[in-house]
């Protein structure tokens, strides 16, 4: 949800269509970073991935995971946080893996 200073509703930015795997819906989210374009990025817990939400967009698309629940390279299994650094590398905390991935991400 986003809310406006002084505002008395939200506005849904993700998700919110019930939980599940579709590109419209969220499981279970831990973690989200905004960036400077407003764009949403949602460690998206329960689908082992991170997603990608645009401003005014109904879907999301998946950047990271989505590949299972898994500790290979491009699988994650309860990511719970994420940030960026000054060169746009992203890192995940892999809940259930025990890590700290790093990706390169094309914003």
């Amino acid at each position: 949800m986003k809310w406006r200073k002084d505002a008395k509703e939200g506005a849904v930015v993700a998700g919110g269509n019930g939980q599940g795997r579709n590109l419209n819906q969220l499981s279970n989210p831990q973690g989200l970073f905004v960036d400077d374009l407003g764009q949403i990025y949602v460690a998206d817990s329960g689908n082992h991935r991170i997603m990608r939400w645009c401003e005014g967009k109904e879907e999301g698309e998946i950047i990271v995971g989505g590949n299972g629940p898994g500790n290979q390279s491009n699988q994650l299994n309860c990511p719970c946080g994420l940030c960026f650094d000054d060169e746009e590398n992203l890192y995940v905390a892999d809940f259930n893996n025990h890590r700290i991935q790093k990706f390169e991400i094309l914003l």
